[in-house]
């Protein structure tokens, strides 16, 4: 998997633990809701699931915070540019 498709996984997951934090949710309590393991979500969280997600685990955290799934796929264009530069610095590591 490249470094941009990485860094998604990443931005989708501080979404995910910034509307989670909004919520007043602990990641015990989100998982709960949907019914996976904490250690899911939080890989999940920190952008280390890369593999194993699928759109319905999205549908259900999504429903879980109550939010849109647009609203954790969907990214500003600040985010963007963050993204790239942060894409642009791992290029440069290798």
């Amino acid at each position: 998997m490249d470094a941009r498709h990485m860094l998604l996984y990443r931005q989708i997951g501080a979404k995910i633990a910034y509307y989670r934090t909004l919520e007043g949710m602990s990641q015990e309590d989100l998982a709960r809701k949907i019914a996976i393991s904490k250690s899911t979500l939080s890989k999940i969280e920190r952008g280390k699931y890369n593999s194993g997600l699928s759109i319905a685990t999205l549908l259900n955290i999504a429903d879980g915070l109550k939010v849109e799934l647009y609203s954790l796929l969907l990214c500003t264009q600040e985010e963007l540019r963050v993204l790239r530069a942060q894409a642009e610095r791992e290029k440069t590591k290798r």
